[in-house]
């Protein structure tokens, strides 16, 4: 039995992948005559060992290769070398889409034994039911992961794409592995070698639309793989060419995109002829020039200021770009100063490209800012603005004045039970000062803030991931999309000025929907306003905090 790849196009820019069996062609064949013959001439599918399909023209087609069981290996792993040259060519008009997914979907599900695709097909009808908002019921029931066949695929939470909220009863979010993505082995590898084996819902939901090319704008909670979206996006499309950059991230600290740079090099482990390379302020420039004249990178990560002084110098051309990714994009944004950098960044990359976007926080206000650097881009909100708070995250306040918060966080940190925390201060002098009191109190503690050399931060960033130390004191310079896994306590020692800037705040604690505290001084009257706009904001319920707490409450089992 052969398979058949198709990119099916929908009529209003959008692609979708679906996998046929090859006999299936002249029912399909006939589906779609019998939809045409008195609209438009029709042309067939047809096989043929060329992809020049010129005459095709103005039908919206993509060919892929003929896949069969003898081009996969043991692993059920797809060996990209030993494709067929054949390819098969579909091209459909809106509305016949619909019925020819569903037809497809249909016999991937009659005729379950005859799959060898490694992958869970419940994913492929997944996406054919979104894409044509229909829903079959007589399948909902055996949509099967056939990796652990006598599992059912439990529901998954439904997330809001273009902004409508999407039935999923019939696949899960636990229930698919990151081999349904057809990811490239080598991806499949460094997944397995970093500890992963589900995807997140907000990976589940982007994926398979990202790795398409389409433009995507995400928000979705702090600590749910956003990253690894982009990363695993990029770097399965990606196809390097010496000597011209192919993707293009920026971020609006030096610290994350450090981290950036280092995700996707762990994950481009067993892809050895990629190069990536970070740029930011704060290096003397001259280095960065160097390097660029060494070996241009083909995935560049950094700061807006950074990225357009070399562009400007013409030491980074950015003429082939062809993906371009904004981390903490609300912050970038926001910011009339750094927005213009982005833009004029932007001008010099090529108008046919995907745009990404990403940030746990997306206001109403700047969505339609983010839009306007896109083409039709799919919008995937995971959660509802008030539902942002972290799910396994505690969150209690203390009422003090401000002289008594020094005697407090030093019972805090003697009280309660901690792999790491983070403590958050509004001001470079208050982390200093916060630091030296802590160290002369024997507490393993160091702090981050702008007021020292790029190298001293990257240095203790790192030292501090690293598990080096345990408590980091820092102003908002790591609030936002910085991950160190082993942090479940965040204290709030002076309060944030907004609640997006608490809710990042907290987000280092509770990663990837693991346990975590939060603890936020209140003091005066501004604080009280700032705790009551979170609490109305995102529904939650914030609680003084008790004079005994749980420790399995907070402390991962």
């Amino acid at each position: 039995m052969v398979f058949v790849a198709l990119m099916v196009h929908d009529g209003i820019e959008r692609w979708s992948f679906v996998v046929v069996m090859a006999d299936w062609a002249n029912i399909i064949n006939k589906a779609v005559t019998a939809f045409y013959k008195k609209v438009v001439p029709f042309n067939p599918i047809v096989t043929r060992s060329s992809t020049n399909c010129d005459s095709l023209i103005p039908w919206r087609f993509r060919s892929l290769s003929f896949f069969s069981p003898n081009c996969f290996s043991s692993n059920n792993l797809l060996c990209r070398l030993s494709l067929s040259t054949l390819s098969l060519t579909l091209t459909p008009l809106h509305p016949t889409f619909l019925f020819i997914l569903h037809l497809a979907g249909i016999s991937l599900f009659q005729n379950p034994t005859n799959l060898y695709l490694g992958q869970n097909p419940s994913l492929i009808y997944h996406s054919i039911c979104i894409m044509g908002e229909t829903k079959d019921e007589t399948y909902e029931e055996e949509l099967i992961d056939y990796e652990e066949e006598e599992d059912k695929a439990p529901d998954s939470v439904g997330a809001k794409v273009n902004g409508e909220a999407t039935k999923k009863g019939y696949v899960g979010i636990h229930s698919s592995g990151f081999r349904d993505f057809l990811l490239k082995p080598e991806l499949l590898r460094a997944i397995v070698d970093s500890g992963f084996e589900h995807p997140s819902e907000v990976q589940h939901e982007c994926i398979p639309q990202a790795i398409l090319g389409m433009d995507v704008i995400c928000q979705a909670k702090s600590g749910m793989g956003k990253t690894a979206v982009f990363v695993l996006s990029t770097l399965q499309q990606i196809d390097p060419v010496p000597g011209q950059v192919s993707a293009l991230v920026l971020c609006h600290t030096r610290e994350l995109a450090y981290q950036i740079c280092h995700e996707f090099e762990r994950f481009s482990t067993y892809l050895p002829d990629l190069k990536v390379a970070v740029f930011y302020g704060g290096v003397n420039i001259k280095v960065h020039k160097d390097l660029l004249k060494n070996e241009c990178p083909h995935i560049v990560v950094g700061t807006p200021g950074r990225i357009l002084a070399l562009t400007r110098d013409k030491d980074l051309s950015l003429k082939n770009v062809r993906h371009f990714i904004l981390d903490e994009c609300d912050k970038m944004l926001e910011s009339l100063d750094m927005r213009k950098d982005v833009q004029d960044i932007f001008k010099m990359t090529p108008h046919d490209k995907q745009v990404m976007m990403f940030s746990a926080t997306l206001s109403k206000e700047i969505r339609p800012v983010c839009k306007k650097f896109m083409q039709d881009p799919m919008e995937i909100y995971v959660d509802d603005e008030a539902k942002l708070t972290l799910h396994g995250l505690v969150q209690h306040y203390i009422k003090l004045k401000e002289e008594e918060k020094n005697r407090k966080l030093n019972d805090l940190l003697d009280a309660l039970d901690f792999n790491q925390v983070v403590i958050f201060v509004k001001s470079v002098s208050r982390a200093a000062e916060l630091d030296k009191l802590l160290v002369e109190c024997n507490f393993p503690s160091i702090c981050i803030h702008s007021g020292m050399s790029q190298e001293e931060r990257l240095k203790r960033y790192k030292g501090f991931k690293e598990g080096h130390t345990r408590i980091l004191v820092a102003t908002d310079l790591v609030g936002r999309g910085i991950d160190i896994e082993r942090v479940n306590i965040v204290i709030n020692y002076d309060m944030p000025d907004s609640a997006d800037t608490y809710l990042h705040r907290v987000g280092r604690a509770g990663r990837f929907g693991t346990k975590g505290l939060a603890i936020t001084f209140v003091s005066c009257s501004t604080d009280v306003d700032v705790l009551n706009n979170v609490q109305s904001r995102f529904e939650v319920d914030i609680k003084q905090l008790p004079e005994q707490i749980d420790t399995s409450t907070y402390m991962p089992s």
